[in-house]
């Protein structure tokens, strides 16, 4: 037996010793700590917004209210309904979840969060089970709204402003456009006040302390890291967070530093055109399309030369250069700074088009996203021209015509396709042939250039190609030249690829240098040519 406690029992029984009242106390204590933890770790990551100091304020402002209403120092109750007036979804995002995860740890709300997008809007039947099962109801991708019916919004936003409760918050999010058509629809802007985010951008220094923070670097990839920072930092597209949090991955996933792109002169891009054979049509027309740009860039304004309008048109038949194209023109404008980012994004239909309602426009933006500074290339475009009736096609040709409008000056878009099934992707949609501004035109090769390609394909393997092939070939394309699946350059390319094979099996046996170099008429192999 514990003499020690034995006693020590009697004694507090004896004067009346209330020792759950020292837990209540301790328990508090601890609470406290808590509470104050966590609103620490929320201003830290306030303090960490590229914002202003007055959104600083603010957020700072509602956390605090809302620990004081919890602690019974603040009773009235507050609903904190918002307008987030912002641009840019990152920001409207880090944002909304600092006020969310507040909300919800104070016990401001009881229930979860949910964040409905206008590109797919619940049912009628469905929005008062949602106002039942969330307490804090954000509503984003306003613009898509204007594409319902009128008696659809109607209910909609009876049934949003009748199921508003004391203990709500609501939030709608976008641009001040955006925002102003969404209230134009609905009497709810008495609910709400606004909350302009206001971005600050933060110097290269900044972002380079962040990522040293983040990241263990030698002093060699110190200096390697400040100088690829001080090179993309003010080029990129992509807001403060999203740049240092990919770049930090990067670094942590790869452990090394990017590369810097080493980028070429107008007159070494030309010179990799030039090389190509034929397409002398599309070399002039880049060539003057170069010196229009730099004309209106040295002239600064003093010559009333329009805004040189570059979404185009790559029209003409498979294997004919439109892609090898796209990427030298990338090069130039970059090059010429009319882009931000040497970057090329290649798709099709495929990677534009959903399978469900309201899925093709979130699918449609997720590409042009990842576009903005540079070109979206959309191969076989003809594809999205809108056949029985699709309204998925039509939907991303209408996202994409819109994205063209709204960034004109950090996109451009091409659309490439055979010539003639391109016209029903034109006229499927009035709006693309007027914001077009140059249509470039790529013939079929002849059959001289389609050899000459045969014979540059060789020689950069390192073939040597002997007397009589050049027929051969000569007679292949004359043969296949007028099939369906003829490729120009694309055909070229699998008829040398199945005659290495071929030359590989008639060489197995020899070991002189210069036979194992040479094609003969002998290697040339057409079995399987479409395959």
């Amino acid at each position: 037996m514990n003499n020690k406690n034995y006693f020590s029992n009697i004694y507090n029984d004896f004067f009346k010793i209330e020792t759950p009242k020292i837990e209540e106390q301790q328990k508090t204590e601890v609470l406290k700590k808590e509470k104050d933890d966590f609103l620490k770790d929320i201003f830290d990551r306030i303090n960490k917004l590229y914002v202003t100091e007055e959104n600083k304020k603010l957020l700072k402002n509602i956390t605090q209210y809302m620990r004081k209403y919890n602690e019974k120092i603040e009773t009235n109750y507050i609903s904190f309904n918002m307008s987030f007036i912002s641009n840019n979804e990152n920001s409207i995002n880090d944002v909304h979840n600092i006020i969310a995860k507040t909300a919800l740890y104070f016990d401001y709300v009881k229930k979860a969060d949910i964040k409905i997008s206008f590109y797919d809007v619940p049912n009628i039947e469905d929005i008062s089970n949602i106002f039942n099962n969330y307490d804090i109801l954000t509503f984003n991708h306003l613009k898509t709204l204007e594409s319902y019916e009128q008696s659809y919004i109607d209910k909609y936003f009876y049934l949003l402003k009748n199921n508003i409760k004391e203990r709500k918050i609501i939030i709608v999010c976008g641009s001040n456009l955006d925002l102003n058509n969404f209230f134009s629809h609905n009497n709810l802007k008495d609910i709400s006040f606004d909350f302009v985010i206001e971005e600050i951008k933060p110097d290269i220094q900044d972002i380079y302390n962040n990522v040293l923070k983040k990241c263990k670097l030698s002093d060699k990839n110190k200096i390697k890291t400040l100088d690829y920072i001080t090179e993309t930092f003010p080029k990129t597209n992509l807001d403060p967070v999203t740049y240092e949090n990919k770049l930090v991955s990067y670094i942590s996933f790869n452990k090394k530093v990017p590369n810097l792109e080493i980028s070429k002169s107008i007159k070494e891009i030309f010179k990799e055109l030039n090389e190509l054979v034929g397409l002398n049509n599309i070399k002039k027309s880049l060539n003057d399309l170069v010196d229009l740009i730099t004309l209106k860039k040295k002239t600064k304004g003093d010559l009333d030369i329009k805004d040189i309008n570059l979404h185009m048109l790559f029209l003409g038949n498979p294997g004919t250069g439109k892609t090898t194209v796209a990427r030298i023109l990338v090069q130039i404008l970059y090059n010429l700074k009319y882009i931000k980012e040497n970057k090329l994004i290649e798709v099709t239909s495929k990677d534009l088009v959903a399978e469900y309602v309201g899925q093709t426009a979130p699918k449609t933006n997720a590409v042009i996203e990842k576009a903005l500074g540079g070109v979206l290339f959309i191969d076989e475009a003809y594809a999205l021209a809108s056949q029985n009736n699709n309204s998925y096609n039509a939907e991303a040709i209408a996202t994409i015509i819109t994205a063209m409008e709204n960034n004109r000056d950090n996109l451009v878009v091409i659309f490439a396709g055979y010539t003639k099934e391109m016209q029903d992707f034109i006229d499927s949609n009035s709006g693309i042939a007027s914001r077009i501004g140059y249509t470039l035109v790529f013939n079929d090769y002849t059959e001289e250039e389609l050899i000459k390609i045969f014979n540059l394909m060789a020689n950069k393997s390192g073939f040597i190609i002997a007397d009589g092939v050049s027929n051969k070939i000569k007679n292949i394309i004359k043969e296949y030249k007028n099939t369906q699946n003829f490729g120009n350059a694309r055909f070229i390319r699998n008829l040398f690829e199945k005659t290495v094979l071929k030359h590989a099996s008639n060489t197995k046996n020899s070991e002189n240098k210069e036979v194992l170099k040479t094609i003969t008429k002998e290697d040339i192999n057409t079995d399987n040519l479409f395959k």
